[in-house]
């Protein structure tokens, strides 16, 4: 059975801050999520010329245990839906689960990103996040690698790469429909992929079917 294993790693993090800072997407501004202080530190350099500051600024929220306290509750709290979660994303995406392992690392801010190769699979989820957000957040996140490892190369040539990226996203509303019970909070989205969320549900409440649904948004987006 698939397994996800959370963990804590300085580099991951930091590495995550300072990306963030230099970072920016047509979805959502997570600059606007940071404090002042992390775009004065790394905005505009090199990852090498910050680490060290950012290190030092995060050291007391290193050092206090709860980093650690929170990737535990959050592996314990995630067991207890593995088995079933990964059952019903094998049988909505209809294809293998395509890692038997997915790595979730804890971030310091709020922006979560993910790797998709499938040798190596992991996202990030928020130390400021509740439990059932990190479970939603995982949930999310894995779909989107599953999406990647699967549906992508075939839509990417029909709609080309931003278009097959909306569509990536806009399919988590099926985290509302067939597997909120587990976490029990909505997956929101994005504000930009409200009209395709909302076409996705009204088409799915119609014909539970992946594979129709997909043929259905290509359409929809080739319009």
């Amino acid at each position: 059975m698939t397994k996800v294993i959370f963990k804590f790693d300085k580099g991951m993090d930091l590495s995550n801050i300072w990306e963030t800072c230099n970072s920016s997407s047509s979805w959502h501004d997570f600059k606007k999520t940071l404090p002042a202080h992390f775009l004065e530190m790394c905005e505009g350099k090199e990852f090498s010329e910050c680490k060290k500051e950012l290190e030092s600024y995060r050291k007391r929220m290193y050092d206090s245990g709860l980093i650690e306290i929170s990737v535990n509750s959050a592996q314990k709290a995630w067991n207890k839906i593995n088995d079933e979660y990964f059952k019903r994303l094998r049988k909505l995406m209809k294809k293998p689960i395509c890692s038997k392992k997915f790595t979730a690392y804890i971030t310091t801010i709020v922006r979560c990103p993910y790797k998709h190769n499938k040798s190596n699979p992991w996202f990030m989820f928020s130390f400021f996040r509740p439990m059932i957000n990190v479970l939603a957040t995982a949930g999310h996140e894995i779909m989107h690698i599953q999406f990647h490892n699967t549906y992508w190369p075939k839509i990417e040539k029909e709609l080309g790469k931003e278009k097959t990226a909306d569509l990536k996203e806009a399919l988590t509303v099926l985290l509302n429909l067939e597997f909120r019970d587990l976490w029990f909070v909505d997956d929101i989205g994005y504000e930009s992929h409200q009209d395709l969320r909302n076409f996705i549900e009204k088409e799915w409440k119609k014909k539970k079917d992946f594979d129709v649904l997909i043929k259905k948004c290509v359409k929809y987006l080739t319009k």
